[in-house]
């Protein structure tokens, strides 16, 4: 029998009746050669050899499980993290970034274009092509530019032209929009470098087997740790690339619930929120595949909302879409003032500044700690705060100086 790997998606980039790829025939004639080429570079003893150098050498890889004494004490559960914050450029995206660049490479491309939300893809991407010697432009919406500020100065730094987009919600799904009209007017020497498990096969894919290595190592070292599997993992769901990671070794598991934690913003109005699969009725296409997503009554993706700026994206990766559909993953929602507790809990008690995405999972990690005493909860710490602190001290204030 296949593995599940094998398995999914098909040859067509389905996973189930996701995905697929509904792009322009020029368009597609491009990016079916970078389908051509992955299936074929990945196979490749000297990529795959140079990707797991870049992992250990450059990336710091692998990122350590931390156990969290005094959060633990605190809510009656044993939570664990696994310290995404800790790899190179400060969160999980470098793992496909460095892969991507080095498929561009192999192509001959000269340049890398791509969107990025909170910029942490941006960060990352820029420091992939600054490692590979190539040309970088971020599509960034000039809502996170402002939210995101420290993040805009390391892509430059690393030396990426940062685009400013100025037009809809000027957040990540216009920044996506922006992108792959820049990537449409030079398919030839540019490739897009997409920043999570969403977009036309064979995207949703590459990004899901780099990020893979995130599962890997954690499954290892929580067994080393403790004899056992975690009975919970949880982790935050925008894109949803570093919960496909983590989950990806464990879908197997019985005994090991999965949960993913989708940005519930201020309400469960539509526009105020960002969660996808726990409130989304349909799905529907949007950036070339098929997903859940949401949608206004005319069937159009409509206005979103996170305090997080990496989680504000209207619909979700297809292979999320199925694992719904199947109840292989549980996806709930830690909302604003979730996060920014979670924020300050984890900054205070243990010392680790989390990124405002993952501040979504230890959220509703801490929830679930208090219900599920005794059981074990890996949490996929998959990116650090630095580049939130302004902008969460300058909104809400520290803890002592307002109410929580």
């Amino acid at each position: 029998m296949k593995s599940y790997f094998k398995q999914f998606p098909n040859h067509e980039g389905f996973f189930g009746k996701y995905g697929g790829s509904f792009l322009p025939p020029d368009l597609q004639l491009e990016v079916d050669k970078i389908t051509d080429a992955y299936y074929t570079i990945s196979k490749s003893h000297n990529f795959i050899s140079e990707l797991r150098s870049i992992r250990k050498h450059f990336q710091g890889r692998p990122t350590p499980v931390y156990y969290c004494n005094r959060l633990s004490e605190m809510t009656g559960g044993r939570i664990y993290l696994k310290r995404e914050d800790l790899n190179h450029s400060g969160a999980h995206k470098l793992n496909h970034c460095m892969g991507e660049a080095l498929l561009a490479k192999y192509m001959g491309k000269t340049k890398l274009i791509a969107e990025t939300g909170a910029g942490q893809h941006g960060v990352a991407l820029a420091t992939a092509a600054a490692y590979f010697g190539l040309e970088c432009e971020i599509h960034m919406g000039e809502v996170d530019i402002a939210k995101e500020h420290p993040n805009v100065v390391r892509m430059e730094i690393l030396g990426a032209k940062v685009i400013p987009v100025t037009h809809g919600l000027k957040t990540l799904k216009e920044a996506v929009d922006s992108a792959f009209d820049a990537y449409l007017g030079d398919p030839v020497t540019a490739i897009y470098c997409i920043g999570s498990v969403v977009g036309p096969h064979p995207f949703p894919m590459m990004v899901r087997d780099f990020q893979r290595v995130v599962g890997i190592e954690a499954k290892e070292q929580f067994m080393d740790m403790t004899g056992e599997l975690p009975d919970n993992v949880v982790a935050c769901v925008g894109g949803g690339s570093n919960a496909a990671g983590i989950f990806s070794a464990f879908l197997d598991e019985d005994d090991c619930d999965l949960y993913g934690v989708e940005p519930g913003g201020l309400s469960m109005k539509l526009g105020e929120h960002a969660a996808t699969m726990s409130q989304g009725s349909s799905d529907g296409l949007i950036h070339g595949f098929k997903c859940y997503n949401l949608q206004n009554e005319e069937g159009v993706p409509s206005p979103v909302y996170s305090v997080a700026s990496g989680l504000d994206y209207p619909g979700v990766g297809p292979e999320h879409s199925m694992f719904k559909d199947a109840g292989k993953v549980n996806y709930v929602v830690a909302d604003d003032a979730e996060a920014i507790n979670a924020f300050y809990e984890l900054s205070r008690k243990e010392g680790i500044i989390p990124a405002l995405e993952s501040a979504h999972a230890v959220a509703f990690a801490l929830k679930l700690a208090k219900e599920k005493t005794r059981q074990s909860i890996l949490v996929n710490l998959s990116g650090r705060g630095d580049k939130d602190i302004d902008f969460v001290v300058d909104k809400y204030g520290l803890p002592e100086n307002r109410k929580m």
